[in-house]
């Protein structure tokens, strides 16, 4: 299982970061980092925006998933039925954010790796392909500004930042006072502020060399203009969500 994970995962984006550090970083492993990080989020753009398709069809779905929920609130089975008739019916997967989750966690788990751990010159001989450049220093000066090696107190600030506000975009809009929220949305609020003490605490306070702070802030910086264009295109384009939106309005 370490030689799958190894070979499939760590390996490739180690070889990656490497290729790309000699060839469109001008020698700052920074750049490359930032680059290698844009890159892997673009080719897993298409499963964010099916599992936020996925979600906002829930929300709609809401009002009428409770209704199932009371008319059935005695048999289980024919609750679940209807409900499974809904998600058929609007050809929506209540786990894809689960499931998301499951296909990017390898690849997240071998890019911490691949940021985590210094590149010796050791690694360099036994993990980089043969038809990948060697280099012979590594740069670990960003911009000039930040030594990757170590932690950085403003990259943790500004990745928990990123992350807060990333919370705030994946919030659910709606007015209704706090007593009157479901443990979920309750939950997701309070989120909105976990998440970035977290993220400091993990950051910071373990002390991890500013590499992980600096893919952490990228990923950020990223989903937050990722569900900015999501959030767009979901309720200008998609013609499922202004279908849902007319049947709901049609039925109030």
């Amino acid at each position: 299982m370490i030689y799958i994970f190894n070979e499939f995962f760590y390996r490739p984006l180690f070889n990656a970061l490497i290729f790309l550090y000699n060839s469109v970083s001008f020698g700052d492993l920074g750049v490359a980092i930032v680059v290698l990080t844009i890159l892997i989020r673009i080719i897993l753009l298409p499963l964010f925006y099916k599992s936020a398709k996925d979600q906002a069809i829930m929300q709609r779905l809401m009002p009428k998933i409770k209704e199932i929920q009371e008319n059935h609130k005695g048999d289980r089975e024919k609750q679940s039925k209807a409900m499974m008739g809904i998600y058929r019916e609007h050809k929506v997967n209540p786990f894809s954010g689960f499931f998301m989750l499951l296909i990017q966690l390898p690849i997240l788990i071998a890019l911490y790796q691949v940021f985590l751990k210094e590149i010796t010159a050791e690694s360099l001989n036994n993990v980089l392909y043969s038809f990948i450049f060697k280099p012979e220093i590594i740069n670990y000066q960003f911009l000039g500004l930040v030594d990757l090696s170590q932690r950085s107190l403003i990259i943790v600030v500004l990745a928990s930042l990123a992350q807060y506000f990333q919370g705030k975009l994946s919030l659910v809009k709606n007015n209704k006072p706090a007593r009157d929220l479901s443990p979920v949305e309750a939950m997701g609020r309070q989120m909105v502020f976990i998440a970035p003490a977290l993220t400091f605490v993990f950051l910071y306070s373990f002390g991890l060399p500013s590499a992980v702070g600096l893919y952490w802030l990228t990923t950020s910086v990223f989903s937050v203009i990722q569900q900015i264009a999501i959030n767009k295109r979901l309720q200008v384009n998609d013609e499922k969500l202004v279908e849902i939106d007319k049947k709901l309005h049609h039925k109030i």
